[in-house]
C-alpha cells in the first residue's frame, strides 16, 4: 500500500493538526490531534456532539450521551490496512457504555467497528464477561445478529482486564480480511475475526452506541508496502 493510499490531506487545517513519528521498521505513525480537530470542526460527526477533552497527559475528544450509534470520523483520512491505537474511557454502568473505533467507513451507517463494553470487564457472570469486546460490520451484521447466528465468534473477554472506569489502551491491527484486537500491553489478542464486509478501505474514527465516551492519543500506522 502506498502512502497516498492511506492519507489524503483535504485541507490545510487538517495538515496543521497531524503529526507523524517514525518507528523503526514501520511506516510513520499519523497522530491526529482529536482535541484540536474537535475545536476546529475537523471531525465528520454523525448523531453526536463532540467537545475537546484534556485529562492529565491525555488530549482528546468526548462524544456526548445520546441514543443510537454515533461516530466521529477524522476528516481527510482514508485507512486500508495497518494499526489503529487509541486510549479509551467508558463507564462501569450496566448497559450504558459502548466505546470503540470505526474503520473502513463509508458514511454514518456503513462501517466496520471494534468496540468495548467496560461494564463487562470485571463481571462475575461468566457469560457477561465474554461479551467485553465486539466486532460488527454495519449495516448488515450488528451485534444482535452476530450473537444469535455466531455465538462466541465475534465477541470475547478482555485480557488483561482494565479498570472499567479508567483509561485503557486498544490496538486494532487490520490486515484485511483479518482483524486482531489487543488491550493495554497484551502480546496476545483478545479478539481475532475475519471481516464480514467487502470494504477494504474507508474513513476511520471514534464510535459510541447509546451513551457517550472519551477518546485520546489516536495513532494510525499504515501497513508497509
Amino acid at each position: 500500500m502506498h502512502r497516498r493510499d492511506f492519507l489524503i490531506q483535504t485541507s490545510a487545517s487538517l495538515a496543521a493538526v497531524l503529526s507523524t513519528r517514525s518507528v523503526s521498521g514501520q511506516e510513520p505513525a499519523v497522530r491526529p490531534d482529536l482535541a484540536v480537530l474537535a475545536e476546529r470542526k475537523g471531525l465528520k460527526v454523525f448523531n453526536r456532539q463532540v467537545s475537546p477533552l484534556e485529562d492529565g497527559p491525555r488530549k482528546g475528544v468526548r462524544l456526548d450521551v445520546a441514543s443510537g450509534q454515533g461516530v466521529a470520523y477524522v476528516e481527510g483520512l482514508e485507512f486500508a490496512n495497518g494499526t489503529i491505537e487509541i486510549d479509551i474511557r467508558g463507564r462501569d454502568v450496566q448497559g450504558q457504555s459502548f466505546v470503540g473505533v470505526a474503520f473502513h467507513g463509508a458514511d454514518a451507517l456503513t462501517y466496520d467497528a471494534v468496540y468495548f463494553r467496560p461494564f463487562n470487564f470485571r463481571a462475575e457472570d461468566p457469560l457477561r464477561k465474554i461479551h467485553a469486546v465486539q466486532y460488527i460490520s454495519m449495516p448488515t451484521f450488528n451485534w444482535q445478529k452476530l450473537r444469535t447466528e455466531h455465538p462466541g465468534m465475534y465477541e470475547k473477554g478482555v485480557s488483561p482486564v482494565p479498570d472499567p472506569n479508567g483509561w485503557f489502551h486498544a490496538r486494532i491491527v487490520v490486515a484485511s480480511p483479518m482483524v486482531r484486537v489487543f488491550v493495554d500491553a497484551a502480546r496476545e489478542p483478545s479478539l481475532v475475526v475475519t471481516q464480514l464486509s467487502q470494504r477494504r478501505r474507508g474513513m476511520v474514527g471514534v464510535w459510541v452506541d447509546n451513551f457517550g465516551g472519551d477518546f485520546a492519543n489516536l495513532a494510525i500506522v499504515p501497513a508497509r508496502p
